[in-house]
Formats: C-alpha cells, sequence, structure tokens
C-alpha cells in the first residue's frame, strides 16, 4: 500500500515490508509501532503479525509483502517516495533478494525519487556493494544521539547520489560531526505521549554545522514536549531546504 504522507520532506510512503523491533534509543516512542496497533485493530491485513513478543508490538512483526513491489510502476505522476514508513528495508529478517528486487523496481522507475532510512547501518554497509544503485535512491541513516554517530561512517560507505542524516527523534547533542560526503540533515523533535524534549541549542548547532558545510538542513518539528509543539519554527525561521542534487523530473 502506498499512501500520501503527512511527513513533511517526503510525498508518498511505499512499505514493501511492514514491522520492525526495537534497535536503539530512538525507537522507545516508535510512531510506527503506534500506527501499526491501530491498523491491526481496524483489520488492516499487513498488519495481522505479531511476530516476536519479546521484540515487536501486536501486529508488528517483520512481513514482506511482495504484492507491493509493483506499485511505483502504476504511478504516473512523478512523487518523492519514502520507503518503508512502517519498517527498515535493512531489517536483518529481509532477505538480500527482496532488497535487491526493491532497488530494482527503483530502478526501473526513474521518473521517481525515493528515500530510505535505516537503523541498521552495519547491514547497510555490508550489503552496499551487492547493490546496484540507480541515481534517483537517496540513502539515510537515524543519529538519535552521538551513541550513533558510528551510523554516519556506515553511510558514507555506500555510492547513493544522496546521503542524508535523520536526526529525529532528537534525543541529546550531535556536536562536531563529520559531514564529508553527506547532502543533508534532518532534525526534529520527537511527538505524541511520552515525548523526550529537545533543547533549541541541539537544533541550532545542527543548523549552523550544516551551514558551515554547505548541506541542505530541514527542520521538521519541535515535537509534543516542547512549548512550541508541532510548530516548524526554528530560530524565528522555517528550514526546509532539500539536497541541491535533486533528479524529479
Amino acid at each position: 500500500m502506498s499512501d500520501r504522507s503527512g511527513i513533511e520532506w517526503t510525498e508518498t510512503t511505499w512499505n514493501p515490508t511492514t514491522g520492525c523491533d526495537q534497535v536503539s534509543l530512538g525507537c522507545d516512542n516508535c510512531y510506527a509501532l503506534t500506527f501499526a496497533k491501530r491498523l491491526r485493530a481496524m483489520g488492516q491485513p499487513k498488519y495481522q503479525n505479531d511476530g516476536d513478543p519479546r521484540t515487536s508490538g501486536p501486529g508488528f512483526g517483520l512481513t514482506l509483502h511482495r504484492e507491493v513491489l509493483a506499485e511505483p510502476y502504476r504511478w504516473r505522476v512523478p512523487r518523492l517516495v519514502f520507503v518503508n514508513s512502517m519498517s527498515d528495508l535493512f531489517h536483518p529478517e529481509v532477505p538480500l533478494g527482496f532488497i535487491q528486487d526493491v532497488f530494482t523496481v527503483m530502478a526501473e522507475t526513474p521518473q521517481h525519487t525515493y528515500q530510505i532510512l535505516t537503523k541498521r547501518s552495519k547491514r547497510l554497509a555490508s550489503l552496499g556493494s551487492q547493490l546496484d544503485w540507480p541515481p534517483n535512491a537517496w540513502m539515510g541513516v537515524s543519529v538519535e544521539t552521538s551513541r550513533y554517530v558510528f551510523r554516519i561512517n556506515h553511510l558514507r560507505t555506500v555510492p547513493a547520489v544522496v546521503r542524508f542524516i535523520s536526526a529525529e527523534p532528537l534525543l541529546g547533542p550531535l556536536p562536531d560531526l563529520d559531514l564529508s560526503g553527506i547532502h543533508w540533515v534532518i532534525a526534529g523533535g520527537e511527538s505524541g505521549p511520552g515525548a523526550r524534549p529537545m533543547e533549541e541549542a541541539w537544533a541550532l548547532d545542527l543548523r549552523d554545522q550544516c551551514e558551515a558545510a554547505d548541506i541542505a538542513f530541514f527542520f521538521k518539528q519541535w515535537g509534543g514536549f516542547h512549548s512550541k509543539s508541532g510548530g516548524r519554527l526554528l530560530d524565528g525561521k522555517v528550514y526546509d531546504e532539500m539536497p541541491s542534487v535533486c533528479l524529479r523530473v
């Protein structure tokens, strides 16, 4: 199933896999898990796999949806597509062959631009040389705190035309990042019940690092814990920059 997205930095979501499990601090209040519980209760067939109760929530077991692979061929208007908003393409239970099939679809639909985001950066790096990277595939990693900066090094090993960092939810400062080979940084606070706070100084420092490195910076939202909850103004300005390498027709 694909959907028009409410995510500010994309247009459409495409989920050839669904389900995931916790791998780092950013997963603690996972929006996708909350959404999956709601869809499961509504009887959506893609969210009936409960998986391992020790690692995934109700309806959030990792599931492949081969029937979904053909969807982008039917989209007539070029789209900016977030791949697997409800999963992680580089989850260890997703076979290499299936990942390759996803990349084949992206390569055969060059009118669309695809954004892939993972927390499994080690697997991304280990499989990167076995994938044919089309010029319309952007690859990103999540970096919630300085504990996960190593993911950026893994990201640099893959030959994606656009490599990006998602610092959302931003749960701590990310000072002195090595942004070489990175083209885009997204930052934002955590939303929803139990949202953890984001300090303004953390977001401002990321903005300043991007400006110094001439990298596009996108501030998504403050998050639910801040007095400016839901707003997008940072230091009085909306930051919605996109990578300068933009291949959409």
